[in-house]
């Protein structure tokens, strides 16, 4: 292990110490004992896998020791094989170790946003988006999330023009995070007679979900307009300015909601999209002022970025950011094999923030 690493372990058992003795304490306050008790939570699995680490260390020592006092004894053998063993052991506990010491994503334990949108490609893409939606839900299902649809534009022929749902549950954002980009479509569209292939995409954005008390909005700063709600064909039209559109002035950031008929409730919707949306900007405005932070491995998260082909002539599916082919399409689409896309992208970024530890 390099010396880094060394030190950073070392400030850790020093922290910890320090979190045992502060609450030891009688005079800390309920609060201050749920923060100090989540703290040391993490803090305890770390110090738990240096110990391992470093009895295996211990073990591998001892074992060498002996070999070289008695080369030539019946046990040689056996302590060679014990080496090996222990040797790949320790290359096993040393990288969970580092793993442990990965800085984590502030958001990952967050519920999430998901906006989709229908891009190039007309009715095939909001057709397409249709298709995106009803994987995220059925992914949701799977893994026992809820899902609320907060907005949703369909189109004459059923496509989606444009959907945003909140996720929540079990650590949310830390899955579903990777879906961000563009996804690009090849398939032939049901209105083509010839038989010809077309290429479409639909935008996936995805957003921690932040309470309003977590981020400061003056009142003062919001616009409010309120109009009436429209739908494909006479669908959900109210004879009254229920829906409602918010803009935050300073950011020029615009929510909209407009599915509930009560406007009341669409407000109320379209704040938690408009609070998600200002974090994430703050966000990306933090991260681009550390300028000599490497991009990941998986990409920028960017929306105008390219992340994802699905062919389905071919019944296959490209992640291009590790490039990963599946030949499971229809596994995917489905919402079930999702997390065969979703897990690799996971190592991926993992092995790339080992990268940058060492």
């Amino acid at each position: 292990m390099n010396k880094n690493l060394q030190i950073k372990l070392m400030r850790i058992s020093e922290t910890f110490d320090d979190i045992q003795k502060q609450l030891s304490s009688p005079n800390i306050s309920n609060e201050e004992r749920i923060t100090l008790s989540k703290k040391f939570s993490s803090l305890e699995q770390i110090i738990k896998k240096k110990n391992e680490v470093k009895k295996i260390e211990d073990s591998l020592s001892d074992t060498e020791e002996l070999l070289n006092e008695e080369p030539d004894s019946e046990l040689f053998e056996l302590a060679r094989e014990d080496i090996d063993n222990l040797k790949k052991n320790l290359e096993i506990e040393n990288n969970n170790l580092k793993k442990l010491l990965i800085p984590k994503d502030i958001d990952d334990e967050r519920n999430a946003i998901v906006e989709i949108r229908a891009g190039t490609g007309g009715d095939e893409a909001a057709l397409f988006s249709m298709v995106l939606l009803r994987m995220y839900q059925k992914y949701a299902e799977i893994n026992k999330w809820k899902y609320e649809l907060l907005n949703f534009q369909e189109t004459n022929i059923g496509g989606c023009k444009e959907a945003i749902l909140s996720f929540t549950g079990n650590n949310v954002f830390s899955s579903l995070k990777y879906e961000s980009g563009v996804h690009r479509v090849q398939r032939v569209p049901q209105t083509e007679t010839q038989g010809r292939i077309h290429t479409s995409a639909s935008t996936v954005a995805v957003l921690p979900m932040v309470e309003e008390l977590e981020i400061e909005i003056d009142q003062k700063d919001l616009r409010i307009d309120t109009f009436r709600s429209q739908g494909a064909g006479g669908q959900h039209v109210n004879t009254t300015d229920s829906a409602v559109r918010i803009t935050h002035i300073p950011t020029n950031t615009v929510a909209s909601c407009q599915d509930e008929k009560s406007q009341h409730k669409n407000k109320a919707k379209a704040m938690k999209i408009l609070s998600s949306r200002i974090y994430e900007k703050q966000k990306k405005e933090k991260e681009e002022a550390l300028a000599n932070k490497r991009k990941s491995l998986v990409g920028s998260g960017d929306r105008s970025e390219k992340i994802r082909s699905y062919n389905y002539p071919q019944g296959r599916i490209t992640d291009h950011r590790i490039n990963l082919t599946l030949y499971k399409l229809e596994e995917v689409i489905s919402g079930n094999s999702l997390n065969e896309v979703i897990e690799p992208l996971k190592e991926a970024e993992m092995e790339e923030k080992l990268k940058d530890l060492v």
